[in-house]
């Protein structure tokens, strides 16, 4: 057989290669300077928010397999499953990024599991049976409502919207430039991600458009979810949070997400 290089996945698998990143060349020096001189409510909101992400980061590593094993069941679809060897290797390079920041800067933080409100925790608990039906369903009702779960909503929504607000936080006031600039290199990796997710969605509503109530049940359910875990991480630091960051305006950039990643999938019908 030969492949096809036109193809999205395999022209972001080339790309995955070109744009090779390695978290322990990061420089944390700054940011440990930074670190210091942050408020205890400061400190405890990014502990908090890096808690969380590295949580979500290992459960997408542990879940994503399965979607590997339903594409190689279906057959004919090498280019999919090679971009995905990338993804899987991402995915864990994300978990060693957010440990580095731990082990180097914050020094310590909470287990997700034991701040993560229940939003998160049945978040995550929805993408781990959607993910794992795919051990023995392999059909294309199964792969889309896996999809929707994953690249849909916890990195197209989710993790899109946590990178916007730790930005917002840090960035624009000059914070912390290791960790700012090894989530811009982790927001690169999930762009091809959910561009992938998009790509395979679009080919599945293709090939059985009866497959959109599928998604958009999935994505329906699953979006309040998304919203809530940044309403239960930002409430508790209310009426004033940390960075001048706006409740509102985090939990609307979601739902703006949201909608993006819809409008692509409703022209894919």
């Amino acid at each position: 057989m030969r492949l096809d290089h036109t193809l999205l996945p395999l022209r972001d698998y080339h790309k995955a290669k070109r744009l090779m990143w390695n978290p322990q060349d990061l420089d944390f020096s700054q940011d440990q300077r930074d670190w210091a001189n942050m408020s205890e409510r400061e400190q405890d909101l990014v502990r908090r928010a890096i808690a969380l992400f590295i949580g979500g980061e290992a459960a997408v590593t542990h879940d994503l397999s399965p979607l590997m094993i339903a594409l190689k069941r279906e057959g004919g679809h090498l280019e999919e499953e090679m971009f995905l060897t990338t993804q899987l290797f991402e995915e864990a390079k994300h978990v060693e990024f957010f440990d580095t920041v731990i082990t180097q800067v914050l020094g310590e933080t909470p287990d997700a599991s034991e701040i993560a409100g229940g939003n998160y925790q049945q978040l995550f608990a929805e993408l781990t049976i959607a993910l794992d039906a795919l051990l023995t369903d392999h059909s294309r009702q199964a792969q889309a409502r896996a999809i929707a779960s994953y690249h849909m909503t916890i990195e197209g929504v989710l993790a899109e919207t946590g990178y916007y607000g730790i930005f917002k936080a840090l960035r624009t006031k000059g914070l912390m430039p290791g960790l700012t600039q090894g989530l811009e290199y982790v927001q690169r990796d999930e762009s091809r991600h959910i561009a992938f997710g998009l790509h395979l969605l679009s080919r599945l509503l293709n090939e059985e458009p009866a497959l959109w109530s599928t998604v958009e049940v999935q994505l329906n359910r699953l979006l309040p979810l998304a919203q809530g875990v940044f309403m239960e991480l930002l409430s508790q630091f209310l009426p004033s949070i940390p960075f001048d960051l706006d409740l509102n305006d985090i939990v609307g950039y979601a739902g703006r997400q949201y909608m993006a990643r819809l409008s692509v999938l409703e022209r894919a019908r």
